[in-house]
């Protein structure tokens, strides 16, 4: 149903970009303000693959989103446009997979243990499942592609405050990621500093994940062309340049897990700031005579949360129409 009520969504990461999605392809007129263009954003940096959320940072809703999410990923597969491709998954760690999945693990009905003789050395289990797995350049490139068709612009408009958003439209959608913490003075949001060192692919398919609550772990996702592999979170770490010594430790550790990496050149490093929260904010709020629906705080789980996010968006949204 079509509405005449204009919305501006403030940011242009993979949260920013599906909400605006949704809501344009529901019938409003949306435009997107951002501070970085879609592959300027901390979103491009993800390697990324759909994972349910670790035990401590699982909630009803979280489940649920993650649940959406994983449904639509597996619609997107379909399409060799969108830059979803649903892999092969070996991940490994101290925990069975029901412990470590907890109750995430009923979403993956295919979820396997893996055999012994699958396993790296210095792990005991691990488990198997087939997972969407996201090219994040060309994933964010079709969100942009899905947005023009459906009469969406994305501005390069830095946003000083959420007021100045909401004299431009009655409704603002808060997609800012870390930036929360000064367009809404949230102090609970915090960087956690992210690196992956992205390498030619020599062939692989199956992506591989520690699950680890270090803050250092074994992860690669390869890509058609490139492998993408890491990874370390360094909370309240503010600065974006690439650390050769965690680039070298990321590369050592994936070539130990996969001799085939030993040989792959090293194409770049890429790093960003997962914005963290301790739980997602996602809620309406007056803004002056505007409203404003906040959804960030997505840590390292933003495109796995993303499509069920972006459904509630829309249902606060559309609940006072």
């Amino acid at each position: 149903m079509a509405s005449t009520q204009q919305i501006v969504v403030v940011g242009a990461g993979v949260s920013g970009l599906t909400s605006s999605l949704c809501l344009a392809e529901t019938g409003w007129p949306v435009r997107v303000w951002t501070a970085a263009m879609p592959k300027q954003t901390t979103s491009v940096v993800a390697g990324a693959v759909w994972a349910p959320p670790r035990p401590a940072e699982r909630a009803t809703k979280t489940l649920a989103w993650t649940e959406y999410s994983l449904a639509v990923f597996r619609e997107l597969a379909a399409d060799p446009g969108s830059g979803v491709q649903l892999a092969p998954a070996l991940s490994v760690g101290e925990l069975t997979a029901t412990e470590a999945m907890s109750s995430a693990a009923e979403l993956i009905p295919e979820l396997q243990p893996a055999e012994p003789s699958d396993l790296p050395d210095g792990y005991r289990v691990g488990f198997r499942a087939t997972v969407p797995m996201i090219d994040m350049p060309h994933y964010l490139d079709y969100l942009t592609r899905r947005l023009a068709a459906s009469g969406c612009e994305i501005e390069e408009h830095p946003v000083r405050s959420l007021a100045e958003a909401a004299d431009a439209a009655p409704i603002v959608i808060n997609c800012s990621g870390l930036g929360a913490r000064t367009l809404v003075g949230d102090d609970t949001v915090r960087p956690l500093f992210g690196q992956h060192v992205v390498l030619a692919n020599p062939g692989l398919r199956q992506l591989f994940l520690e699950i680890s609550n270090g803050p250092e772990w074994v992860c690669y996702f390869p890509h058609p062309h490139r492998v993408v592999c890491g990874g370390i979170s360094i909370p309240d770490r503010w600065d974006t340049t690439a650390d050769p010594d965690i680039t070298e430790r990321i590369v050592a550790r994936c070539r130990r897990i996969e001799p085939r990496l030993a040989e792959a050149e090293v194409i770049e490093t890429i790093t960003g700031l997962r914005p963290d929260r301790p739980s997602v904010r996602l809620e309406a709020e007056p803004l002056g005579r505007a409203r404003c629906i906040h959804n960030y705080g997505h840590g390292g789980n933003g495109v796995t949360l993303s499509w069920g996010c972006a459904r509630d968006v829309v249902s606060l949204v559309s609940a006072d129409r």
